[in-house]
Parts: C-alpha cells; structure tokens; sequence
C-alpha cells in the first residue's frame, strides 16, 4: 500500500533494537509480527509519539534503531510500513509523489540505504516488488518506446508481485505528461543529472574584487582627495579671472580607475568561471551499458533513469544506486561512499529475498549497489532504485561543492607575489617617511591655507598607497588561471580532457612517459588474423601468403567436427564479459576489444547466432573475472548430462604452462585427448613466437572437465562455499587451440615518439603482452633502440633496487607486466628524480595512475576506476595525444614566465621612477601621478596577463629538453632580460625627466615634458610586451602571433588606450596634449626597447652565470648556483633534485655521492638515446 493509505495506528516500538556491524538494518523480535494486521502487545514497551505519513508511532529512542534480523513473513504490517518508510525531517516530500503511477515514491525508495536496510527490500516485495512497481523488466529494461506511463500500479499489486507471475498492470492512469520519453519516469524519481554549481554573479565577483584592503584604502583617499577638491573648488572665494579651480578631477579620475580595474578583474573571473564550469560538465561526461527494450546498448550517464537494468564490470563506477539483479562474484569497494575498507560481495536481490522470508538471513546478505562505489571484479547487472539528487552519490556530491584547488605553480607564484608586495609596500613606506617628514619640517613656513594642506599631505598619501597598488601583483595569480583556463579549453578540442589541473602545468616539464601498447600505440581494433587449433591446425587470414600445411579459417573449420566446432564455440562464447550491442544502427559486441574480436571469429566462423542466446542456453556455475596478475579468466559450465567443463583463456605462453593434455582427432565427433608431449609444447611455443614476431597478440584457450563442482578435495572460497579457489584447479588442463590477434599501430604514434625523444622525454611501453610481440610492436614505434633494454615483468620485479636503478636508463620494454610491476617502475624512476607520466586503461592500474606526477587514463577503454585515478583523461586512446598535453603543459610554464619576466621589469621600473622623482621634487610630487600609475597597474597586471597567457605552444617548443623539478619560475636568462630593461627603461626616463629641460626645445613646456616621460613610459611597456613572448636568446619576437588575437586585440586596447588619455586625459592624468615631434619623441625612444633586447640576448649566458657565481662567491657558499636550480661540482653541474647542497669537493679524483653519479648515467643515457634516434632515417 502506499504510505498515504497507512491509517493511523498507535504501535510502541522495542527498545532494544540495535545495528549489526555491517549497518543492515532489522526489525528485533520478528517472530512477534507473525500477522499482516496484528500485532503483539508483548513486544512493545516505553513509548513516545511521533507522527509518520498520517500513522502516529510511539517509541522510547530518538530514531528507529537497525532491528536485528528481518521479519519471517512474506509481507510487512502496516505498523512496521510506518517505521521502515518513516520521512527524516525535512524530507517528507519525497514521500508524497503528485498523480505517480508508481507504486513507490522517491522517499521510500531511498530509504534501502543510509544505512543498507533488508526490511525495506522485504517491505516492498523484494525484487520482483520492485519489477512491478517500477513498471520495468529485469531481464529486457526499460521500453525505448515508453513516454507517459499509461497505467497505475498500487503499493499492494506491486508486493503481491514477488509471490506471483508477472500480470498487468491494474486501473488506467492518465498520465498529465504526454511530451518526451519517460516523462512520467523524469517527473516522479528525475534522471541522473546533478544541479551544476551555481556561478557567482557578477556583481558578486565584482565586490569580491573590491575587497582588496589596498583598493579600500586608495578609495578612502580618492574620497577624501574629491571633497577637498570640491572644497577648494565650489567653498573658496577665487579672485576675478583666476582660472576655474579642478583640483576635484584627480579624486574622481582616482575612483574611476578603481571601477575599471575591478570590473576588468571581475570580468577575468566570470570567463575563468564559465570555462571551468564548461569543463567540469565534461569531466563527469561518460558512458554506461544498459538493456532497454531487451538490447545491450550504452547511453549517457545523466540518462540513466529508475528501473534501467545496467550492466556491471570490473572496474566499472556505480553510477547510481540499485538492488543486484543477478551475477557472478560480484564485488565491490564502497569505501569512499560507507568507509567500509572490506570487499563487499553481492548477492542477488532474489535470493536475499528468499533468505528474508525463511529466516535465514544473516549480516553478510548484502544486495544492494551504492552510486559511487567500484566494482572490483565480477560481472552481472543492477536495477536502478534512485539516480541524480536522490542518489547517495548525488546526495554527497551536492553536500560537496567545493572550490577548485590552486595548482603548485598557483601556490608558487602566490608566495613571488607576497615576497615583491613586501618589497613594494616597504618601498612605499620609506616613500611616505621621507615625504611626510619634509612636508612636517615646512610646516612653519608654509603659508598655504589649511585646506591645500590637507590636499598636499593626501597627495603624498595618495602616491604612497598607489605605489603599493602597483607593487602588488595581482596579476601573477591572475597569469597561470588564465593560461590554463585557456590551456584545459584547447586540450580539450586535442583529446585531452584534464580532470587535475596541475596535472597540465606538470605534464610540461616530464621526463619519462610510460605507456600501454593496447589503444594507445595501436588502434586497438583487433582481428583474429591466425590461430592453432589442437597441435597441427594452424591457419592465417588477411596476413601473410599461407606456406606449405597452412589453411585459412574457414577451411580449418571446415575440416572440424561438429562437436569440435561446439568446444571451440563454447570455449569463446560463455567465457566472456562482452556481450551483444548496436553501435550506429548495427548489431555488434559491446565490451574488451580482445573478447569482441574472438566473439567476431566465433560469429564469422563457427555460426554463433547470439551471444546472450548461448549463455541463457548455457547453465554458468562460477566466473572467474580477468585478473592482470595471473593474465587469464574462466567459466565453469554444466554440460547437460555431462560433467562441469572448465574453460580458460588468456596469455597463451601462461596457458601452455598449465596444460598437461591436447586435442587431437578433432575431425571425429568424440573429440580424442592425447598427452602434450615436449616436442609438442615446444612447437606450441615456436608458434607462439611466430605470431609475435607478426605483431600479433596470441591469446590460449584450455579446458577441463570435472565430475562434480566444486570439485572433491579442492579449496572453496570462504565467501562462497560453492565456488572453487582459482589457483587449485588451474593445472592438468587440455590445450585447445591459440589465436593471433592482429592490432595495427595507430597512424603518427613512430613521429609522436620521436618528438618525445627530441623534447628530452624517454618513451617506455609497459605491456601485459608476450616479450616477443612487444619487442616487434616498440621497434615498429620506434622507442626500442640497439641500445634499449627489454624484459618482462617477473624478471623486473625480482631484481634488487640497485639492479633496477642500474638497468632503468635503458629499460624501453616492460612485457607481460602486472599492474603491481608498473607501480613499482613508476615508484623507482620517481625516486631517481624523473617527472613521470603514466597511461592506464585498468581497474588496477589506479595505484600507478596517482603515484605518477601525471596519470593519463584511457577515454574509450578506460575503465572508471582508472579515470578516477587519472588526472588527464585521453578521449582518443591515442598516444600522438599525449605530446599534445606536452606541448601545453610546457606553454602554460613559458607564459607564466613571460608574465612574470614582463611584471618584474614594470614593477622595478614604475617603484624606481616613483621613488626618485618624488623625494627629488621639491613639490614632492612624483613624475607618474597616482591616476597614471593606476593605467600602469591595469596595463601590467590584467591585460597583460591575457596577451601573454593566451600564445599557443609552436612545434619548437619541443626543441629544449625538460626542466628540473625543482627549477625555479625566474631562471638566469630571464633575470638577464629583467635588469637589462630595467636598467634602460630607467636610464630613459631619467634622462628625460631630469634633463629633458637641457636637451629639448625651450618651448617645451613643464607638462608636456611630464607628459613625454609617461607617454615614453607606457610606450616601453607596450614594445617590451613583444620582448617578452619569447624567453630564449632567439630574436623573431613576432613568431606566431599572426594566430594569437588575444594578444593583437589587447595590444590594440593598450595602443588605443594610450593615445586617447594622452589627447583627450588631461586634467584626469594630469597631462595635456602633445605635439607630432613630442610623439616621435616617446615613439622612438620606447621602440629602442626591441634592439636592446636583441643585444641583451647577445649577452652569452656563461658570462652572466659566471658573474652571478663570483657575486655568491662573495656571501661564502662554497657550492656556486648555476642558473638558480644546479648546483656545482669540480667539473660537473648537477640539478638540485639529486640531494641537498654538497661540500666543496676538494679534488676531481675524489668519489662522487652517489646521486651524482646516477645523474650522470641519466645523462649518459639521454645522451645515447638521442644519438639512436637522430641515427634513425625513419621509425622501423
């Protein structure tokens, strides 16, 4: 019934009730609740009052505490209704659904977890209940044709439904929703989306931008300025023909600055807002596999609707809550949605409802799916209860909003910009001191009324505050969210979405790729191309001409019997995770590329009709899902009058180890079993290594038959006593047959490998193939060289640190490697100071994927799992993607640096000049007024950062190796360009301001000379922006900005500013208009800027590294900086990641610490591999 039919009962509830410790919720003493409208007054106690959907409960406890075990009959009471389905405060809503023609609302359907609870499984009739009320079919899904849902099913008809058949459904419903499918399904339980975060205003970000103490302050002065101002304009008597008064201008000039720069700033932030919410909504974007109208087919996972019937594979992330349907050896980690570190295995949602009924249950029945949860192994399908907001999941995501993290080179730049805001607001203080002490010390003599007074000492204020305002760069920070805003958004369109975004700013600076082969070298689009049936069946297709003795598949099939055609068939088929699907409107297998291409040979070849066909007709008794540590899974199956048949596939060479016996006489209907003998396992595995040698991945098939299952004497797993352990009836097996599977290389991947090799990055493939077939697959790449090492995985593990350390500058090749052996050569590469980047594609790859500095996860194959360990998902597969990440990551580095060597030149030029004119004035008045420093500011600190953060990475960005961890954000070359343009910016405008009297015309005015010093001043800026779009000693400064209109619109912004505050500021800038000669004049003076940086660049870096060595040499340190991240040795120069500062070595004879050494045979080694690569024409 539903809970607003419940009528109003007065019941008492125990007090003793209490929680198992696996939190499944039970009613105490069920023996006592033995009618569906009686109940026993024995069992009730204390009481209290509390009103739940029109029933009044009374009970002892502030809340209904998990009973212990449920009740033993097959419907609740209507007292028990009320307290299973009791609304938490302030949910009661969910409760009441409006004209639902389901039979369960929202609330109560919630109500099986948080926590898990079988009473409200038994409460609505288990799964069959749930079948019937969520008008859905667990075997078919949903209907794909369902819109408004055109009938009514009651509480009642629904829990009736687990005792009977399947009937209609009962009175008519008309539904108010007639637009849309599955618009009643929307209305009443919504689909799985979540409300995105809702963006700030701009208004708010606008006053969140005020709230700079600085910017406060500077208003209180500008305030204070314009009222003295009106004051000496409109409350002063002026004498006749005096000219009109406008000392009020500077204040309003003053505040109209602070507007712009907060709505310039805030504007920032509302596009980087946008372009992060854009990006989240993809990051969540994926696909999932459902069965609607009976077909296999995926959809997006904010579709995913109540009643869907989903499948689940190992790795697969729960994406909404739901009761196990049926499967095999599911299991699942649901600690980060319950905490519970356990595997948590699921049984079916029938069989915990028969347990239910007969009293048998127990606290390990556990058939319920959390949203959020991992399924670890096992594969089955789900039914879905509550999706989106009502989702547990969901729940926690909407409690879980947060902002996003600042990224290192964020934190970084925060703590430059709080070192130059100390040195500019001291700066700023000294200023103010001596300034404040001279106009205190002519106060007696000063005869000006007091209100000029007050106005001079604001102005010496005013100056002071703004000088700091200038000081503080706001726009570091500003920089790097700019460039990677700008960054995500471009990578996105290259493949590469970037779920962690300092993922995108590391990337740039890696120095070791490690990658899969399967997807991300290769195509991932796989054939069976050759196999072996038996010892002597071997055929080819599509390859190579066949030689002597060699068939194509369909011949070789030909000559099979009927029952050998049936094994094979049935050895592919049943032991399978991939299943029937449609993708574009044709029927194809959803699931491993490896499986779907066995599946396609079993379909082309052996007359397979269906795959679910042949496992509904197949009675499947245990799964042993994919593990990567044993390269192999199986089925058992039980043969109608027959034995238990055990099949296996997987890594061929692993297989023929474990098979005692082989097919043989495969012509004849009863199928011969012959010992394997060693000339027959040796000619396996020359087979074996044939088809390797083609590039093919070979895959084994074996079998085994047993009387009974589990089998006597064997060891059964605890948490399944009808399941055998893997490990004791893995042996003895019966050779089947091996396939080739053909996986062509991807298109670019031998050029985007060399481009590695170039930019410094070593490429190493990490595969779970044989050694053969990745040897053959890495020199077609191009990453394995004459010199590279090659080795398979239990060899890897087995060698000591030491060994590993000694062989790991030349490793290219990791074959038939376990997830556990990636994690280990990620955790050793670390360890000798590379910046390492990882693809993974499997649930275990996770641990390697987050001990990367960068995981790259794969978007197609990819399980959940590993994307949710990843921090830059792939959405191609395709290995050419990843030096896409390279190129930006290192973009994002060189703009910040751009921006930073830009700010540091305008920030030590603007407080130099400020300073100097202002103590020198005798009016005290600095060359650049505070509204003109205020331009300065917005110029260097906003639009400059989007010009400089907006150039897109060029192919000769990989013409430099990485830099070092530990590589400061201001190298030497940049501190070269810094004081080299300072050092001429100021030489410049002290020249002009101090002698611009002496060396121009006497007409000349005051105010046009101050007005040619800012003009030149801003001009410089604006020419030395151009500088600074490269950081290297190259020239071309304009080299790509043909396709950078960020940069071209802001330069004219800047261009156009300029010329209208110079011709119609005046009063506001304190400037006045100037002449043709006076333009040449700040023209050309601030374009010399250009050359300079060419002869700064001119300037060799060993002289200035040799300057700098003999300046620290000054201050003691016995080991000297080179370039400001190596520290040297007699002779060497090592980076400072390979350990703290060393003492003087005294003698080149003298050992080296060991860390020196292995950055020697680092370089060594780099050294080598790009001498390979150069001495390669093309890529093998």
């Amino acid at each position: 019934m539903a809970p607003s039919d419940i009528p109003n009962i007065q019941i008492n509830i125990a007090a003793d009730d209490s929680s198992n410790d696996d939190g499944v919720r039970r009613l105490s003493n069920p023996e006592t609740l033995h009618t569906p409208n009686t109940l026993a007054p024995s069992t009730f106690s204390k009481s209290r009052s509390s009103s739940v959907s029109g029933a009044t409960l009374t009970a002892d406890d502030e809340s209904i505490a998990p009973p212990h075990k449920p009740s033993t009959v097959a419907h609740c009471t209507d007292a028990e209704l009320a307290v299973i389905f009791k609304p938490d405060a302030g949910n009661e809503q969910d409760f009441q659904p409006e004209n639902s023609p389901f039979a369960f609302s929202v609330g109560q359907l919630n109500k099986f977890l948080n926590p898990k609870s079988l009473d409200a499984f038994k409460a609505v009739g288990g799964i069959k209940g749930l079948e019937k009320g969520l008008q859905t079919d667990l075997t078919a899904g949903l209907s794909i044709d369902e819109c408004a849902v055109a009938s009514k099913v009651t509480f009642e008809e629904a829990i009736q439904a687990s005792e009977t058949s399947r009937d209609a459904t009962s009175a008519a419903h008309v539904s108010d929703g007639s637009a849309g499918s599955f618009s009643d399904r929307k209305r009443i339980f919504k689909d799985n989306s979540l409300p995105s975060k809702k963006a700030k205003s701009l208004w708010r970000l606008m006053w969140e931008q005020y709230q700079d103490k600085i910017l406060i302050l500077l208003t209180v002065a500008a305030v204070i300025s314009l009222a003295l101002g009106l004051y000496e304009t409109f409350g002063v008597v002026h004498a006749p023909g005096a000219p009109p008064a406008v000392d009020w201008i500077e204040g309003v000039a003053i505040c109209v600055a602070i507007v712009i720069v907060v709505l310039v700033g805030s504007l920032n932030d509302w596009q980087k807002e946008r372009q992060f919410v854009k990006l989240n909504a993809k990051k969540e974007d994926r696909e999932v596999k459902v069965i609607r109208s009976g077909k296999s087919i995926q959809i997006n996972v904010v579709d995913i609707l109540v009643g869907d019937v989903l499948h689940l594979e190992p790795g697969d992330m729960i994406p909404a809550d739901g009761i196990f349907i049926s499967g095999h050896n599911v299991k699942c980690d649901e600690s980060s949605a319950t905490g519970e570190s356990d595997q948590m295995k699921k049984t079916a949602g029938d069989e915990v409802y028969r347990r239910i009924v007969a009293g048998t249950a127990d606290g390990k029945l556990d058939c319920f799916m959390i949203s959020g949860s991992k399924v670890l192994e096992g594969v089955g399908t789900y039914l879905v209860t509550s999706t989106g907001v009502n989702s547990s999941f969901g729940k926690l995501m909407m409690s879980l909003h947060q902002e996003v993290e600042p990224t290192p080179l964020q934190v970084k730049l925060g703590k430059i910009a709080d070192a130059i805001a100390y040195l500019g607001g001291g700066a700023a203080l000294v200023l103010f001191m001596v300034l404040f002490f001279r106009f205190c010390a002519g106060l007696p003599s000063d005869s000006r009324p007091a209100a000029e007074k007050g106005s001079a000492f604001l102005d010496i204020l005013i100056v002071a505050i703004t000088l700091i305002v200038v000081a503080i760069p706001e726009g570091l920070p500003l920089a790097v969210t700019l460039a990677l805003a700008f960054a995500t958004t471009r990578m996105l369109k290259e493949n590469n979405l970037v779920r962690v975004l300092r993922a995108c700013e590391t990337m740039g600076n890696a120095t070791t790729v490690c990658s899969d082969k399967t997807g991300t070298l290769t195509q991932n689009k796989m054939t069976v191309v050759a196999g072996i049936i038996g010892t002597n069946e071997k055929f080819f297709m599509n390859q190579d001409q066949p030689q002597a003795g060699e068939r194509t598949p369909r011949d070789t099939v030909a000559a099979m019997s009927a029952t050998a055609k049936e094994l094979l068939l049935k050895s592919i088929a049943l032991n399978s995770t991939a299943f029937d699907g449609e993708e574009n409107g044709e029927a194809t297998f959803i699931g491993s590329k490896t499986e779907t291409a066995m599946l396609s040979f079993a379909r082309d070849y052996l007359g397979m009709q269906s795959v679910q066909i042949e496992r509904t007709q197949a009675e499947t008794v245990q799964m042993i899902p994919f593990d990567s540590k044993i390269k192999c899974m199986g089925c058992v199956v039980k043969i109608p009058k027959g034995p238990y048949r055990f099949f296996v596939k997987g890594a061929s060479e692993i297989l023929l180890e474990k098979t005692s016996h082989t097919v043989s006489d495969l012509s004849s209907e009863h199928i011969g079993v012959s010992n394997l003998s060693v000339e027959d396992k040796e000619s396996l595995k020359n087979t074996i290594n044939e088809f390797a040698g083609r590039s093919l991945r070979t895959i084994g098939i074996v079998y085994k038959d047993y009387a009974a299952w589990p089998p006597a004497g064997v060891p059964v797993k605890e948490d399944a006593p009808n399941e055998a352990q893997f490990g004791a009836i893995f042996q003895d097996m019966i050779f089947l047959g091996i396939v080739g599977i053909m996986d062509p290389l991807r298109p670019g991947v031998p050029e985007a490998v060399r481009q590695c090799q170039h930019a410094g990055v070593t490429v190493r493939m990490v595969t779970g193939d044989n050694l053969i077939t990745a040897k053959a697959i890495a020199r077609d790449c191009g990453i394995l060289t004459e010199t590279g090492i090659s080795m398979e995985g239990p060899q890897f593990r087995n060698l000591t640190e030491s060994e590993m350390d000694a062989i790991l500058p030349n490793l290219q090749v990791l074959a038939r490697s376990s997830p556990e052996d990636k994690k280990i050569l990620v955790g050793r590469l670390k360890f000798l100071g590379e910046t390492v980047a990882v693809t993974g594609d499997g649930t275990n790859d996770g641990p390697a994927l987050k001990m990367a500095d960068v995981g790259f996860s794969m978007g197609i194959a990819g399980t959940e799992v590993a994307k949710e360990a990843s921090s830059i998902i792939l959405m191609d597969d395709n290995f050419a993607s990843i030096i896409k990440a390279l190129m930006w990551g290192r973009a994002v580095n060189d703009a910040v640096q751009k921006f930073l060597q830009f700010q540091l030149t305008v920030n030590i030029t603007a407080v130099f000049l400020t300073f100097v004119s202002a103590v020198s004035s005798a009016k005290m008045e600095s060359v650049l007024t505070a509204v003109q420093l205020l331009w300065v500011n917005l110029i260097m600190d906003t639009f400059a950062a989007l010009a400089l953060a907006t150039d897109a990475p060029t192919p000769e960005i990989l013409n430099r190796k990485p830099s070092p961890k530990s590589a400061p954000l201001v190298t030497l070359n940049m501190w070269k360009m810094i004081i080299g343009q300072a050092i001429f910016q100021l030489a410049v405008t002290y020249v002009l301001y101090f002698g611009g009297r002496d060396i121009f015309p006497a007409s000349w005015t005051e105010k046009e000379l101050r007005t040619v010093v800012f003009n030149t001043f801003v001009w410089m800026q604006i020419f030395n922006e151009f500088n600074n779009r490269r950081l290297d000693n190259k020239f071309n400064i304009f080299q790509g900005i043909q396709h950078n209109y960020f940069f071209i619109g802001i330069n004219c912004i800047m261009v156009g500013g300029q010329v209208m505050i110079v011709y119609v500021g005046g009063a506001a800038f304190s400037i006045t208009r100037i002449n043709g000669q006076q333009w040449a004049v700040c023209v050309v003076l601030a374009a010399l800027c250009v050359p300079w940086a060419i002869v700064i660049r001119l300037i060799p870096d060993e002289f200035v590294e040799k300057c700098w060595n003999k300046v620290t040499a000054i201050c003691g340190p016995k080991v000297k900086a080179c370039n400001d991240f190596f520290w040297r040795y007699p002779g060497k120069i090592i980076p400072k990641r390979f350990g703290p500062k060393a003492r003087l070595v005294s003698s080149v004879n003298e050992a080296q610490p060991a860390h020196v050494q292995t950055w020697e045979m680092t370089e060594q080694r780099r050294a080598s591999q790009s001498a390979d690569v150069e001495n390669q024409n093309q890529p093998r």
